[in-house]
């Protein structure tokens, strides 16, 4: 989420510290590991606004027509697919996150982001062409 090595490395010093200083506050109504994400996402959301950073929406109109067909299997490699996410806008790739890889539905996103549930669903979709534009072109890159 955070987009940068260092910056994430920061915060999850501060969300161990948080979650150590507020164990006591854990109600044991939901599993530790669901707790302690929810103090993640929301230090680093709150890190993302203290920044004072816009989220800045992924705009672009993307041609709706199918992928082609290609011949020979694609192997994309987990750090191809984080390369690509670098490049998405930060509204997006916090949207993209948050659903792909954290697993919270739309309605849990928006929420979170203070956005509408259909922001959220547009976000993740755009998110996610612009992902495949990058792998497709990374790809014929390397052919």
């Amino acid at each position: 989420m955070m987009n940068n090595r260092e910056d994430a490395e920061d915060l999850l010093q501060e969300v161990f510290l948080q979650a150590f200083s507020k164990l006591d506050s854990f109600r044991y109504e939901s599993s530790f590991g669901s707790w302690l994400k929810t103090i993640t996402v929301r230090t680093c959301i709150n890190a993302i606004n203290k920044r004072k950073l816009d989220l800045v929406y992924c705009d672009e109109v993307y041609d709706q027509r199918p992928p082609e067909e290609e011949s020979d299997a694609v192997k994309l490699t987990s750090k191809d697919i984080l390369k690509a996410m670098e490049e998405l806008p930060e509204g997006g790739r916090i949207v993209f996150s948050l659903y792909l890889l954290e697993g919270y539905d739309h309605g849990e996103i928006a929420q979170i982001l203070g956005i509408t549930e259909s922001t959220s669903k547009s976000q993740f979709m755009r998110a996610k062409r612009r992902v495949q534009d990058i792998l497709r072109n990374q790809q014929m890159k390397t052919a």
